[in-house]
């Protein structure tokens, strides 16, 4: 391979993740096949602690939390579990103050119990800016 062909072959490799992927899926087809695959690598995480019984878990990959928006009833455990292969995640309910969660590198989790019905907003620390990954909880009664 010559020069020029290295440096294509480079520039493209590091082009994609740039522009390929940087927001959170808006179309409903896209989206969904985000979650599909976060839901197949999770199927193949053994090395989690089971969750507690009523636990709702909330996946991220490429920048998308899965599900969003999510309806839980008063007293549910959400855990946001990172599936990615490399990027850490958190998840921070900056609207209501709260302090953002550790990152969550790829297999890690956190939990959060919501114990008053309302609408909680939430987003990605590192990543709710530039590539708007957020998530939405309505807890009911």
């Amino acid at each position: 391979m010559n020069r020029s062909a290295q440096i294509i072959c480079l520039l493209t490799t590091l082009a994609v993740p740039v522009f390929a992927g940087t927001a959170q899926a808006t179309d409903p087809a896209e989206r969904e096949a985000i979650c599909a695959n976060a839901q197949a690598r999770f199927d193949t995480m053994t090395e989690l602690p089971p969750e507690a019984p009523g636990t709702v878990r909330v996946l991220m990959l490429k920048y998308t939390f899965c599900p969003s928006p999510l309806t839980v009833a008063k007293g549910t455990t959400v855990r946001f579990i990172n599936v990615e292969k490399r990027t850490s995640h958190s998840v921070w309910f900056k609207d209501a103050g709260r302090e953002e969660s550790p990152r969550l590198f790829p297999i890690e989790f956190w939990e959060e119990t919501f114990d008053t019905p309302g609408k909680y907003p939430y987003l990605c620390g590192p990543h709710w800016e530039r590539n708007d990954m957020r998530g939405f909880i309505e807890v009911t009664e």
